[in-house]
């Protein structure tokens, strides 16, 4: 299903219940863009590989693409954990950003989380809690996304440090004001 496909899946169904009907099916249709960029941005900006948290991992198009260069991997999605288990042969846990934010993650920390084609269908009500939430347990965060959504401020524990577009995929990297290893 193409992407423009999804965003009609979207606009007529709500993106909740689209990924409870098709989450175990899943595939991100740029999966090839996403893996190029990763492939060039995580040594060009020197992102750290210790333990990567492939936030709203769908099928595991970052795990796929990060995997050999990765320590370890941890996934995390409430719809699609079921193809990332198909693809990867991994678990993700299947919490919510709901979940995150009200501090399912607390004690974990990780080197970045990364989270492809998800930040920007948080509820803007919600994000700012979300990205405290995340800015605790991470120095870093990498999103990628077909959108100039999500804007992340400052206030909310982080900092743009990098940002790239390549064909019309944007990533940017934050770091964190928050985190304390």
């Amino acid at each position: 299903m193409s992407d423009e496909a999804i965003r009609n899946q979207y606009a007529k169904q709500g993106v909740t219940p689209y990924y409870s009907e098709h989450g175990a099916t899943y595939r991100n249709p740029h999966e090839p863009i996403i893996r190029a960029l990763l492939r060039r941005i995580v040594p060009a900006w020197h992102i750290p590989t210790d333990h990567i948290l492939d936030l709203a991992c769908g099928s595991g198009e970052v795990t796929l693409a990060l995997q050999d260069l990765a320590t370890a991997i941890s996934a995390i999605d409430p719809y699609t954990h079921e193809a990332y288990a198909a693809r990867t042969g991994h678990t993700a846990q299947a919490l919510t950003f709901e979940q995150i934010a009200a501090g399912a993650l607390a004690e974990q920390h990780y080197s970045v989380i990364i989270c492809s084609f998800a930040m920007h269908l948080v509820e803007a009500s919600r994000l700012p809690v979300l990205a405290l939430q995340l800015a605790q347990i991470s120095p870093h965060l990498l999103i990628l996304t077909p959108h100039k959504r999500p804007t992340i401020t400052p206030d909310w524990g982080w900092e743009l440090t990098q940002e790239t577009i390549q064909d019309r995929v944007r990533a940017r990297l934050y770091q964190s004001s928050l985190f304390k290893s």
